[in-house]
């Protein structure tokens, strides 16, 4: 079954041809109708698909489109053009805590941040007691999150995105989050969402992660798709245009995910 397919994707985002602008050219400029602005394209006629059973590495340098990627394909992002079908429902683990409010509460956070993941009211009333236990936050659940330190709302964030039954899990670049005990306990939940996933798509700059789980890569460069296919194949051609562009041979590094 075809779980995700996407066909010419295209996203633009509108900046600033001038870094610096005078007020009064500023108001002229909105007067007139001259909008002082260009077009960058974050991706750029990217094609793939998936089916049940398939990995995805998402590789590419700094500025690929990666993270890009995954946030239209989870819906945070709108596409400009193109076509994108995901069937089955998704789990996020991009930036941990995004969609938080500092304002509200642990607590307060856990809805809104589900309902974010789209969990309904009920689903999110039943396994509240287990995201708290799972972030090890109970005592400070009921507390604004302004008083959370930033390793606290790594963990909530991770603890509500991995409570989500999900069919596609994407996973952008996610790291050890909290101490120790708490890094393997979440590799260990990553783990078994990874088995009960249909599709999985990981952004990775581990080509030796990649190569040891994903079956397929998508090698994107300045919003491009420069390969898509098995792993191997497409990871060598990327170690080759590394080894090319820095005028050295490229040493993978460890794994970030996944032992």
């Amino acid at each position: 079954m075809d779980r995700v397919v996407v066909k010419d994707l295209g996203i633009h985002f509108k900046v600033h041809r001038e870094r610096r602008r005078h007020l009064r050219k500023a108001l002229l400029d909105k007067l007139s109708g001259r909008g002082q602005y260009k077009y960058i394209w974050g991706l750029d006629g990217v094609s793939f698909d998936l089916q049940d059973g398939d990995i995805l590495a998402v590789i590419g340098r700094n500025g690929a489109g990666k993270s890009t990627l995954c946030l239209t394909l989870s819906g945070i992002i709108k596409p400009d053009c193109g076509h994108l079908e995901v069937r089955g429902r998704i789990s996020t683990l991009l930036g941990l805590g995004a969609g938080f409010m500092k304002d509200l509460t642990g607590h307060d956070n856990i809805y809104l941040n589900g309902a974010l993941l789209g969990m309904s009211k009920a689903e999110i009333d039943r396994k509240f007691d287990e995201i708290v236990e799972f972030s090890e936050l109970a005592e400070s659940v009921d507390s604004p999150l302004r008083h959370y330190s930033s390793g606290m709302i790594a963990r909530l964030g991770f603890s509500i995105a991995v409570s989500v039954e999900p069919e596609i899990l994407i996973i952008d670049e996610v790291l050890g989050v909290g101490d120790e005990a708490f890094r393997k306990k979440s590799q260990e939940k990553m783990n078994d969402l990874m088995r009960r996933a249909k599709a999985i798509i990981i952004v990775t700059h581990s080509l030796v992660f990649a190569k040891k789980i994903c079956n397929k890569a998508l090698w994107l460069h300045k919003g491009k798709v420069r390969d898509f296919g098995p792993t191997e194949r497409v990871i060598d051609g990327y170690e080759r245009f590394l080894a090319e562009s820095t005028g050295q041979k490229f040493q993978m590094g460890p794994a970030a995910l996944v032992d």
